[in-house]
């Protein structure tokens, strides 16, 4: 299974449905050739979705599944019903090791809950957390974690969160020591919180690991390329996120707005339509989507719920690339040179 990667896909997550999951995987399967399939969901829509794509004819096996996850479900109730679920079963074949890596745009509580119960952390990990690719003006994107899985962190915490945002970078990005910062709310080194201090100490003492650690922060920098990792608590990461993507639509409807009110300015906006395209492309969360649960016991990779088809595919292909560069592994050896390093202090 190792040179065919096998993803397992939740269909009837996300705000498309069927429809737009099936179809973001046709669009995966096109760019990557070598993907397999397994799609969970109710097996009478999945087919009539899959009559469109020939390109999934071979690659893709159904898998039903009576139930779904909804938007409203808690993850106490989304835990007890994992069995009967296309989420919770989706989960479940990686666990069995049917799947390399499962992806679903369906309710992020939940996911998350049951991908912890069932795949349990990793060895060396305290708390998984979710990380994500987000634009800059840099050469590449840049990895940001944690995204909202645990709003109180320790100094531990924000180490593990660092070796797994750098090997989250080597696989996705192909960065082989990875610039990795922390955010505070400030770049001297008395700022912020202890557990930010101590943190960036032990970093610095961790000269040995597949990353480069270049200090703090502030979240004014995040999008101009002076970091290839940012690392945080889950409470701020999430509220961080949201500021960037409110930000990004704040400009892009402002643009909108500016160029529709005059004649004078609707030719502007044709004049530079080359500039205001590169732009919104660049600030279109579907050509970053994908986020991923770092720390478990196998690849669960969560598409934004609102994803169009390309967005699906995007969020397929980190999954796939994640599987290929066996980022567990990767993970796993650089707690282990942690681990020894402490043993030898």
């Amino acid at each position: 299974m190792a040179g065919t990667p096998q993803i397992a896909i939740d269909a009837m997550g996300g705000d498309g449905g069927p429809a737009t999951m099936i179809e973001g995987a046709a669009l995966a399967a096109a760019r990557d050739l070598a993907l397999r399939f397994t799609l969970f969901g109710d097996e009478s829509l999945i087919r009539a979705e899959l009559a469109k794509h020939p390109i999934l004819n071979d690659r893709a096996d159904v898998a039903h599944a009576p139930e779904a996850i909804s938007g409203a479900d808690k993850p106490s109730q989304a835990i007890r019903r994992a069995k009967t679920t296309s989420m919770g079963l989706a989960i479940a074949a990686v666990k069995q090791g049917a799947a390399n890596a499962a992806v679903s745009a369906g309710n992020t509580g939940a996911l998350m809950a049951m991908s912890k119960l069932s795949l349990r952390t990793m060895k060396g990990i305290d708390r998984p957390a979710l990380a994500a690719l987000l634009p800059t003006l840099g050469d590449n994107d840049l990895v940001m974690l944690d995204l909202g899985a645990n709003t109180e962190c320790d100094a531990r915490n924000l180490v593990e969160f660092a070796v797994m945002g750098a090997a989250y970078s080597r696989c996705a990005l192909g960065i082989e020591r990875p610039r990795v910062r922390l955010l505070n709310i400030g770049t001297e080194e008395l700022k912020g919180t202890d557990e930010l201090r101590d943190a960036a100490a032990r970093l610095r003492a961790e000269g040995h690991l597949h990353l480069q650690f270049e200090g703090f922060i502030e979240s004014d920098r995040l999008g101009r390329g002076e970091a290839d990792v940012v690392v945080t608590d889950g409470f701020s990461g999430n509220i961080a996120l949201k500021t960037m993507e409110g930000t990004a639509r704040f400009v892009t409807d402002l643009l909108r707005r500016a160029f529709t009110s005059s004649i004078r300015s609707k030719v502007g906006f044709l004049i530079s339509r080359p500039a205001t395209d590169l732009l919104r492309h660049h600030l279109d969360p579907n050509n970053h989507n994908g986020a991923v649960f770092l720390g478990l016991n196998g690849i669960v990779v969560k598409s934004h719920g609102g994803a169009n088809t390309q967005g699906v595919a995007n969020a397929i292909g980190v999954a796939a690339r994640l599987v290929s560069n066996d980022l567990g592994r990767r993970i796993a050896e650089d707690l282990d040179q942690i681990r020894a390093h402490e043993v030898t202090a």
